[in-house]
């Protein structure tokens, strides 16, 4: 490669020589603002050529220079890169294997390589949480989102730390920033929800159900639609008790014409028709409400409401003629001879709950309400009967279990319960059966 350099060398140094020899001419060269300068015309091919060399020699030294400086600096972040990677990855195996500490100590390593770290400063946060030190928690995350206001992870961990420290009001402002950045965010709206139900905000609950309505797949639309419903019941319930009864009245309409089966819509309007128009209007509306929709808890209300004004006459009046167009309906049946022994008919209760076929409706209450029916008659044998009934002789000896954590019972013992998957979790259950309130 010298080789050839020294050869074009000499080559280019002839040319000037031949050029010299034919271009003896003098010239005139005046500088700007200075002397003039006679001189070969070679002199003054030369001179611009060394000129044009150095420019650009000036040119590709700068350009070259500025190549290794990128090239180290590139080096350099490449090297601090996989530093942090590296300690990264061993964060990540520590936090699996439940090393917490060490965990820690590989994130602050990270910090010190890269202060601005979100996603290390995220994980310190993760594990503060997981210690119960809130403050920490908190200061992490908001460092993580004072570096990226546009990254809804720490706005997350934000919520979720206002929640643990039961600053609800807090969470909402977090969500609803996760919200602006993420409007069609299923997670932020349900997180919205669950503090909105805790804070019992059920006007804004409908208008964040009707958002949830439009984001959810059609196979949860039902299930959404029922929480809808409820909602809407819990803000009638509100305005009752404010004293809005027209709104109240408004949102129980609306209820009922839109969901007839709904039966706590009926029992609100009928505290709306109590507190507006009186205890008569009340009455005839449940009469109407029961024989169109059959339900128990109608019945149930409008006996209260009747055995209230003293009129239990025209109730039994109801309950037979509804058992008369009903007359295999055991409930009917049952409740009635509730009422008979409320109202100490003894002869009437027994003759009703007697009707009742023990293989259809064997609750213990019924067999509770005949002990002590007969026990009010002095028919001791047969009382005993009906008692026995409510824990049989041959269930004496044997006992039931009830899990801690679940409250599921059991018939066996076992060392872990089935329904919850705890173990060492069975206590003896000796609450027994239930007594007739």
């Amino acid at each position: 490669m010298s080789k050839l350099l020294i050869f074009l060398l000499l080559v280019f140094l002839t040319v000037i020589g031949l050029f010299a020899m034919e271009n003896k001419e003098m010239v005139i060269l005046k500088l700007p603002f200075g002397a003039s300068y006679e001189m070969p015309k070679i002199g003054l091919m030369l001179l611009s050529l060394s000129f044009g060399a150095f420019f650009v020699f000036i040119v590709f030294f700068i350009r070259d220079t500025s190549n290794l400086i990128s090239k180290f600096q590139l080096q350099k972040k490449q090297k601090k890169e996989e530093k942090i990677k590296d300690y990264y990855a061993k964060a990540l195996r520590d936090i699996m294997r439940d090393k917490v500490q060490e965990a820690k100590e590989a994130l602050q390593e990270i910090l010190k390589e890269e202060p601005e770290h979100v996603d290390a400063l995220i994980r310190l946060g993760d594990l503060s949480m997981k210690e119960e030190d809130y403050k920490t928690a908190l200061k992490y995350y908001k460092k993580a989102y004072e570096l990226d206001p546009k990254n809804i992870v720490p706005l997350f961990s934000l919520e979720n730390v206002m929640e643990k420290m039961n600053e609800n009001e807090l969470a909402l402002k977090y969500i609803e920033q996760i919200i602006n950045l993420e409007p069609d965010s299923p997670l932020a709206h349900y997180k919205m929800r669950n503090i909105l139900e805790r804070l019992e905000k059920w006007e804004d609950l409908i208008s964040l159900q009707k958002k949830i309505l439009k984001l959810v797949p059609a196979y949860k639309k039902a299930e959404e639609e029922k929480r809808l419903v409820g909602y809407t019941y819990e803000y009638g319930r509100i305005n009752i008790e404010s004293g809005e009864i027209e709104q109240a009245e408004r949102v129980f309409s609306s209820l009922i014409s839109n969901y007839p089966q709904f039966v706590p819509a009926y029992l609100g309007m009928t505290e709306v028709i109590l507190s507006k128009e009186g205890v008569e209007e009340a009455i005839e509306f449940l009469q109407k409400s029961y024989e169109d929709l059959k339900s128990k808890i109608l019945l149930i209300r409008l006996e209260d409401l009747l055995i209230s004004i003293g009129d239990p006459k025209r109730l039994i009046q109801f309950y037979l003629k509804a058992i008369n167009e009903q007359p295999d309906d055991v409930e009917l049946k049952f409740l009635l001879g509730r009422l008979y022994y409320r109202l100490e008919m003894i002869d009437d209760a027994i003759e009703i709950l007697s009707s009742i076929d023990p293989a259809i409706c064997s609750t213990p209450k019924l067999h509770c309400i005949k002990g002590y029916l007969y026990l009010r008659r002095n028919q001791i044998p047969k009382a005993v009967s009906e008692f026995k009934e409510l824990c049989p002789e041959t269930k004496v000896s044997t006992l039931s279990y009830l899990c801690r954590e679940c409250h599921s019972k059991f018939e066996e013992w076992a060392g872990r319960c089935p329904v919850c998957g705890t173990w060492s979790s069975f206590d003896v259950d000796l609450r027994g059966c239930e007594i007739l309130k």
